[in-house]
C-alpha cells in the first residue's frame, strides 16, 4: 500500500513538473522587451488613421498600419495632473484624494509606481521629462528623469523603459500664435455644434492642427532614431495623448471631447504572442490610463500588486476585458466642480454633483484662448443657439449620451423614456464604483488637512469613512428637488461634517425653495466644519439671510487653510458684485495673504475685472 501511495505521489510531482516546463516553455527564451512611451498633451483622436480628415499625421497613420489602434481608449480624468497620477499608480487618482488639479497630498509608503517595479526587474527607466504626479512623497522613480533623459545612457545589453512627452499641442500653444501664417485652412475646420462659427474659433481649430502636424513629425522623429538605433525590432511602442482637448468644452470636462484618446501600440515579431492582434489591427477593447501600470509590468512578466486597480490588456497577464470605463472630475485650477461619470463605449453617464455650477466657470487659464473669449462674447451677446448656450448655463444632474449617434454629446437622454432602463443600469454601475472604489471625492478639499490618518488614501480605505450614507445623501441633495428638503433638514443634524455639507449643498442648488430650511441652516453658520458654514452661507443668501451670509464668509475668508478660503472666493463669486463689494477689505487681506497661491491670486483678479 506504502508502495503505492509513494508512486501516486511520484507520479503527481512529475505531472506538476512537467506542466510547468510546458507553461515556461511556451514562452520563447528572449531578453525583457524594450518598451517606448511617445506621450502627447491635449488632444483627442485627430489623427488621420482615426478618420480625422482634417489631421496630417503621415507618421502616427504608419505606425498605426504596423501596430495596434485602440478605438475605445481614454483617461480617467480630462486633465493632466490627476490623469499621469492614475497613470504611473495603476490607482484611480479619486481613490487617493489626488483627484483635485495640483494637489500635494501624501502616498502611502507601501503604494509604489510602476517605475519602481520595472527597475527592480533591471529595466533603466527613462522619463523625458514632465512628471507632474500631482501628489508628494513617492520614492526615486526614474534612472534619468530630465530634458536629455534618454534611453541610450543604459548600460550594454540592458532593457529599457523610456518615455518622451511632446508638448507642442498643449493648450498653452493655441493662446499665441499669428493666423496669418496658419498651415491648415481655418475655412475647412468641422466644427462641433457646440461651437459659434466665428474666425477665431476656426483660427484655433487650424491652430491646433498644425500643432497636431508638427507632433506628428516629433514622433516620426524619435521612431526614425529608434530604429536607427538597431531597436526597432525589440521594442514595444506606445504612442498616447494624456487627455482629450483642447478648445474649450473639451479638456477639463468628462465628455468624450475631454477623455477620448489616441491610443496606438506596435509590438515587434520577437514578441508577437504579447500582441492584441496582427499588425494594422482595430482593437475595441474599454482600455483606460489606469490599465497602463498592470499592462506594463504584465509585459516584462510581472503580476499586479494588490493596490492596482486597473487591468492589465497585453502580456502575459491579461486581463478579461472591461464592461465601463470610469471617469472623474474634482477642482480645475480655482474652480471647484464635481462629476463622475462612465461608458461602456455607446453610451456615456454623467452625474453632476454641482450642478448648480455653470460648466463655462471662469478658470483664468482657459479664457486665455481667444476661442473661449469670442464664445463668451457671442453668447452674451445673444448670438449663439441653445447648443451653443448650454456651456454658460447650470447643468443637470444626469447627463446621458448616445456617442454612437452624437459623438459631440449635444442631446441628453437622461429623461428619455426609451433610454430609463439604459440610465437605470448605467446609475447603478456608477454608485457601484463609487462605494468599490472607496471614492474620496465625497468630502469637501478644505477637510483633509483634519483627517487624521497617515494618508488619505488609508483613511479612504477605513471603516472611518462613512461612504455609502455619505454618498446617498450627496446624491439626494443634489438632484435638485424640492420634495426631498425635510430630508435634507434632518441631513443638517448629523453628526457627521461631509453629511451636513451635502445637505448644505443641496439647500443651495434648491435656492428660495430652501426657505424651509433657514432656521437650520442659521444654525450651521456656526459648525465646526467650514465648508458645511460655506454652503450655509450661500443658501442662506439667497432665501432672506444676506448679510448673515455675507458676515459669514467674511470671517471665512481669515481662515488658514488656502482651500477652505479658495471654496468661500468661490461662492463668493457666484454670489455675486454685491457680495464682492461688501467683502472688498477681506478680500484685499486674502490677496496680501495668499500672494503665493496663484489659485487664489487667479481668483481675485477676475473680481476686479467684474467690477
Amino acid at each position: 500500500m506504502k508502495k503505492k501511495v509513494f508512486f501516486l505521489v511520484l507520479i503527481s510531482v512529475f505531472i506538476s513538473a512537467s506542466n510547468l516546463k510546458n507553461k515556461s516553455s511556451s514562452i520563447p527564451d528572449r531578453p525583457l522587451p524594450n518598451i517606448l512611451w511617445i506621450t502627447c498633451e491635449d488632444i483627442s483622436p485627430y489623427l488621420g488613421c482615426y478618420g480625422d480628415k482634417n489631421a496630417t499625421t503621415p507618421n502616427l497613420d504608419k505606425l498605426a498600419s504596423e501596430g495596434t489602434l485602440y478605438s475605445n481608449a481614454y483617461a480617467n480624468a480630462p486633465v493632466c495632473a490627476p490623469a499621469r497620477f492614475t497613470i504611473i499608480s495603476g490607482m484611480y487618482a479619486s481613490s487617493a484624494g489626488t483627484h483635485h488639479m495640483r494637489s500635494t497630498n501624501k502616498i502611502p509608503g507601501n503604494i509604489r509606481f510602476y517605475p519602481e517595479y520595472l527597475r527592480e526587474a533591471g529595466y533603466y527607466c527613462t522619463n523625458n521629462s514632465k512628471t507632474d504626479y500631482n501628489c508628494t512623497e513617492y520614492g526615486e522613480l526614474w534612472d534619468e528623469s530630465s530634458r536629455t533623459a534618454h534611453y541610450k545612457n543604459r548600460k550594454p545589453g540592458q532593457p529599457f523603459f523610456a518615455i518622451f512627452n511632446l508638448l507642442i499641442t498643449h493648450e498653452s500653444q493655441i493662446h499665441r500664435y499669428d493666423p496669418n501664417n496658419l498651415i491648415h485652412n481655418p475655412s475647412k475646420m468641422e466644427l462641433p455644434p457646440y461651437h459659434p462659427d466665428l474666425p477665431e474659433v476656426r483660427n484655433d481649430w487650424a491652430r491646433l492642427y498644425d500643432n497636431i502636424t508638427t507632433m506628428d513629425k516629433q514622433a516620426g522623429d524619435l521612431l526614425k532614431e529608434l530604429e536607427q538605433s538597431g531597436l526597432k525590432e525589440s521594442t514595444i511602442v506606445f504612442f498616447y495623448g494624456d487627455h482629450g482637448g483642447v478648445l474649450p468644452g473639451s479638456k477639463r470636462f468628462i465628455f468624450n471631447t475631454g477623455t477620448q484618446v489616441p491610443f496606438l501600440t506596435r509590438i515587434p515579431e520577437l514578441y508577437k504572442d504579447l500582441s492584441p492582434g496582427a499588425p494594422g489591427n482595430k482593437n475595441e477593447r474599454l482600455i483606460s490610463f489606469v490599465d497602463l501600470a498592470p499592462t506594463l509590468l504584465s509585459l516584462a512578466g510581472l503580476p499586479k500588486p494588490d493596490n492596482m486597480q486597473g487591468d492589465a490588456f497585453m502580456g502575459e497577464y491579461t486581463e478579461d476585458k472591461p464592461d465601463y470605463v470610469y471617469f472623474f472630475r474634482g477642482r480645475m485650477d480655482e474652480r471647484y466642480d464635481m462629476m463622475r461619470g462612465i461608458t461602456d463605449g455607446h453610451y456615456r453617464y454623467i452625474i453632476n454633483f454641482m450642478p448648480h455650477r455653470p460648466y463655462a466657470q471662469h478658470l483664468s487659464y482657459l479664457w486665455k484662448a481667444s476661442s473661449m473669449q469670442v464664445w463668451e462674447k457671442a453668447y452674451l451677446d445673444g448670438q449663439c443657439n441653445d447648443i451653443q448656450s448650454r456651456f454658460f448655463g447650470t447643468k443637470p444632474f444626469e447627463e446621458l449620451y448616445d456617442t454612437k449617434t452624437d459623438p459631440w454629446e449635444v442631446n441628453n437622454l437622461a429623461g428619455d423614456q426609451e433610454h430609463a432602463d439604459v440610465l437605470k443600469k448605467m446609475r447603478q454601475v456608477m454608485k457601484n464604483h463609487i462605494l468599490k472604489l472607496n471614492d474620496g471625492g465625497f468630502i469637501p478639499e478644505g477637510e483633509y488637512a483634519n483627517i487624521e490618518s497617515t494618508s488619505l488614501y488609508n483613511y479612504f480605505q477605513s471603516d472611518d469613512y462613512k461612504l455609502e450614507e455619505i454618498f446617498d445623501v450627496a446624491s439626494t441633495a443634489t438632484k435638485g428637488d424640492k420634495q426631498n428638503l425635510d430630508f435634507m433638514v434632518e441631513s443638517l443634524k448629523n453628526p457627521n461634517p461631509y453629511i451636513r455639507y451635502w445637505a448644505a449643498t443641496g439647500c443651495a442648488i434648491l435656492g428660495e425653495n430652501a426657505k424651509k430650511a433657514k432656521h437650520e441652516l442659521e444654525l450651521c453658520l456656526t459648525d465646526e466644519s467650514p465648508d458645511v458654514r460655506i454652503a450655509s452661507a450661500e443658501s442662506l443668501y439667497q432665501i432672506g439671510g444676506k448679510q448673515e451670509a455675507i458676515n459669514t464668509l467674511g470671517e471665512i475668508l481669515q481662515d488658514d487653510n488656502q482651500y477652505v478660503v479658495l471654496h468661500a472666493l468661490n461662492v463668493i463669486n457666484e454670489l455675486g458684485n454685491e457680495v464682492i463689494i461688501a467683502l472688498d477689505t477681506e478680500i484685499e487681506t486674502v490677496m496680501n495673504k495668499y500672494k503665493a497661491d496663484y489659485y487664489i491670486e487667479r481668483t481675485i483678479e477676475y473680481f476686479k475685472t467684474r467690477n
